[in-house]
């Protein structure tokens, strides 16, 4: 019982001390003593004696010495890759505590789709700028996606329904899809009362969609009635789609965030307003990296308190 005592309290104290595993990486990785002192910034001696009580500990041989170079032995090199893995962790875990406790400052460069970027990231972008004021904002509001992976991009908002599965992602919010029309249709939609009524009236495409004119419209989990409709008009931008709807050219499915302010003043009317269309996720989506920009996790949190608010006051 108490050798397995000794052997706890030994190998806890080894695993602890990062620096002689870093000692013995640098040697390693440099090939020799004097080398790995030089890229410490301290004696050959310290090194040497480190990583001999390193293996002393063990009694085990970790290094092979000639007179030309330092080499790992099997169980050097083994030992080695755990060392690489648990240094990697400890320096990440030092740069996270210490952005965490910076504030945020540089230029966050993002992306967002034309419409939902005018109607919310815009709005965001103003108000984080106000916060922090050490930070400057470069945003490229476009309905084609920027590739995230040549290093321009730092962060893009996606909306609708992820296809880029090999990077991260993280929702923050939602939007519902809702389909509208101008007051001027009030006559000819007196008498819909359910979506395959639909069929009949003239209806704007948004050709950015994939298929923008067949939609499931539901009312329960059980009434469910999937609708083609006849395009008079086909647009392949949002906001083109809302000013044609605006204008009287026919119905259309919207995001509820380009028509908010239209269905409140009375510009547009909900058409069928007891069907639902699907919800479309609003996510955040990241460069593959382990870790985040202060920037970049600053922006994400108050887009996503503003987001909460702006649920909460529908």
């Amino acid at each position: 019982m108490q050798k397995a005592n000794n052997v706890d309290d030994a190998g806890i104290g080894n695993y602890a001390n990062l620096k002689r595993l870093a000692y013995f990486s640098a040697v390693v990785e440099t090939g020799s003593f004097t080398a790995a002192a030089e890229r410490l910034g301290i004696t050959k001696a310290v090194v040497s004696q480190q990583v001999a009580r390193l293996e002393a500990d063990f009694s085990t041989s970790l290094l092979a010495r000639s007179t030309r170079k330092v080499v790992p032995t099997d169980a050097g090199r083994v030992f080695y890759q755990r060392c690489a893995l648990i240094l990697k962790e400890a320096a990440d875990a030092f740069d996270e505590l210490s952005q965490s406790a910076q504030a945020p400052s540089g230029t966050l460069r993002l992306t967002a789709p034309l419409d939902y970027g005018i109607a919310a990231i815009v709005p965001a972008i103003t108000a984080f700028c106000r916060r922090y004021p050490q930070c400057k904002v470069d945003a490229s509001l476009s309905d084609q996606s920027l590739d995230l992976m040549d290093g321009q991009v730092e962060l893009a908002i996606r909306v609708g329904w992820l296809t880029e599965l090999h990077l991260q992602a993280r929702q923050i919010g939602s939007f519902r899809q809702l389909l509208v029309a101008a007051p001027a249709w009030r006559s000819q939609l007196a008498g819909i009362q359910v979506p395959q009524q639909l069929s009949t009236l003239p209806f704007v495409a948004n050709t950015a969609l994939r298929d923008p004119l067949h939609w499931s419209f539901s009312r329960s989990a059980l009434e469910r009635q999937n609708v083609g409709m006849p395009s008079v008009l086909s647009l392949n931008a949002t906001m083109a789609v809302r000013e044609a709807v605006r204008h009287g050219a026919g119905l259309s499915v919207l995001p509820d965030y380009t028509v908010a302010e239209d269905l409140q003043s009375g510009r547009l009317v909900q058409v069928l307003p007891d069907w639902k269309l699907p919800s479309g996720g609003i996510h955040a989506v990241f460069p593959a990296a382990r870790f985040r920009p202060v920037k970049v996790r600053a922006f994400v949190e108050l887009l996503q308190e503003q987001l909460a608010a702006s649920t909460d006051g529908r």
